[in-house]
């Protein structure tokens, strides 16, 4: 996991980095999905709630639309989709304890699980590995965000 700014960013994610989520493939050909450190940062810190679309669970959620919405003091928004997918499933532990959003972001905090439409063509338009982390920074420098 890199430190960049402060925030923590696994090499091993492909991210939307305009967006501040990630995907991640994993078993049974589905794609989890969850916000960065940046995006939790940019959020507040704190959470009041995460709520998952359950209008959306067995439709198709396209690339960029969002999958779930995210509340905090400070803001109400969106989880957008880093990629097309069948929304399978939000993550429940989040009804009990939003803010695992936050404090543990690429593990118990993940939001929603997908099943891809076109993965490996979208995984393309997202960034991933050393490279992702670079893009990643000149964003974080560009636009003067620090997790710190």
């Amino acid at each position: 996991m890199a430190d960049i700014r402060g925030c923590y960013l696994p090499e091993d994610l492909y991210y939307l980095i305009e967006k501040h989520v990630w995907a991640k493939p994993i078993e049974g050909g589905l794609v989890r999905v969850g916000m960065t450190a940046v995006a939790g940062k940019l959020s507040g810190g704190k959470l009041a709630a995460v709520t998952v679309k359950a209008k959306a669970v067995g439709q198709e959620v396209a690339q960029g639309k969002s999958l779930a919405t995210v509340e905090s003091s400070k803001f109400v928004g969106p989880v957008p989709a880093p990629v097309t997918g069948i929304l399978v499933r939000g993550n429940d532990k989040l009804a009990a304890d939003p803010n695992l959003a936050i404090t543990d972001p690429y593990g118990e905090g993940w939001i929603a699980e997908l099943k891809p439409s076109n993965w490996e063509v979208e995984k393309s338009g997202l960034v991933t590995g050393a490279d992702g982390l670079t893009a990643y920074q000149k964003k974080l420098e560009a636009d003067n965000i620090s997790c710190a």
